[in-house]
This record gives C-alpha cells, structure tokens and sequence, in this order.
C-alpha cells in the first residue's frame, strides 16, 4: 500500500519537474534576452521548443517516442536545460535542488519501472 502511493507520488513529481522545466526556461528567458522583443521571445520561444521536443520525442504515447538509452538522453537534456537555465538566471540554489529532485526522481521511476 504504502509503496504503491510512492510510486504514484513520483510519477506526479515527474509530471511537476516537466511543469518545472517550461517555468525555468520561461524564467531564464525573460530575464536573460536582450531588450523586450528578446525578452519575449525567449521567454515564450524557449519553453515553446521544449514542450514542441518532449511531446514528439518524450511523451509516453507519443509516435515517436525514444527507447533507452536515448530516452534517458533526452531526460539529462531536457531536464538538466531547465536546471541550467535556473542557475544561469542567477538561481543557483533552486537550479541545484532541481536536478538533485529530478536525479532522484529518474532513479526511482528507473527501480519502479515506471
């Protein structure tokens, strides 16, 4: 029972660490484009491409979705851009616990096969 509500609870945090990519990306957009116009479109262009990748490449019913061990490539980069961006936005501190939280996560979904 008990492990059986950890299993549905990584998979919602899966679910929040993919929300947290696009918010990063978003983040490290408007704060780090160059004028308005570039401010605007990194901070909406940026996640726009990410969810445009994940949802061909990395969505679970997706046409043409990887099998591993490129999957797990596509995971490192999809959240570690989110990681990064964090922490080249001056956000040191919550780009290291994000990929601490994803490693975690990927770990636990690897073991529980999910």
């Amino acid at each position: 029972m008990v492990i059986t509500v950890l299993k549905n609870m990584n998979l919602a945090l899966a679910f929040f660490l993919e929300l947290g990519v696009l918010a990063a990306l978003g983040y490290w957009g408007f704060h780090n484009g160059q004028g308005v116009i570039g401010k605007i479109a990194l901070g909406i262009g940026a996640p726009a491409l990410a969810v445009v990748v994940w949802g061909i490449l990395g969505a679970p019913k997706s046409q043409w979705q990887l099998h591993d061990p490129w999957y797990l490539l596509l995971q490192i980069v999809f959240f570690g851009s989110g990681a990064v961006a964090l922490f080249v936005a001056n956000q040191r501190s919550l780009g290291i616990a994000f990929a601490l939280v994803f490693v975690l996560n990927c770990i636990l979904a690897r073991v529980w096969a999910q």
